[in-house]
């Protein structure tokens, strides 16, 4: 019995074709509303790290901006669940994402492992740095908004 392979692969690659953008912006929206809604209620891992990181901000205290940051999540996800509202969320992601850089510059300490500044993080560090994952997914869904993504394109 002869597999057709290349019959084979084109369905399967149909299938994340037809589906990957819908399973990336739904990933996105669970990550982003779990994670989020965590934060004001104080379950979130991250509540320490991110307390110390806003400690300097104005107008709130470290835990009035975990409560902002959490609703600020559940925006995110949200609105990555509609393909109108796309652009709103990656709007708000790009906001969001240039302050889970900080811990990295203002907590060397608690992002790093004593002395391996800048090429070991710790998994706090680790948990920062994942987020250009993040940044990457939502680049990809970006490119939809305007239709379909193209086929193919750079390796």
């Amino acid at each position: 019995m002869m597999f057709d392979f290349d019959a084979i692969d084109q369905r399967i690659a149909g299938f994340m074709r037809r589906w990957g953008g819908w399973a990336l912006r739904t990933s996105l929206a669970v990550i982003f509303v779990w994670f989020g809604v965590l934060k004001p209620y104080g379950l979130s891992p991250a509540e320490e790290l991110l307390k110390r990181t806003v400690a300097w901000m104005p107008f709130l205290t470290p835990d009035g901006w975990l409560a902002v940051i959490g609703w600020w999540e559940v925006a995110i996800g949200a609105t990555f669940l509609f393909r109108k509202t796309i652009r709103l969320a990656i709007a708000l992601l790009a906001l969001q994402m240039a302050g889970t850089f900080i811990p990295l510059v203002m907590l060397p300490e608690v992002t790093f492992q004593p002395g391996r500044f800048p090429y070991a993080p710790t998994i706090e560090g680790q948990y920062i740095i994942k987020n250009l994952l993040i940044i990457s997914a939502a680049l990809v869904v970006g490119g939809t908004v305007r239709g379909r993504a193209p086929e193919g394109g750079a390796d």
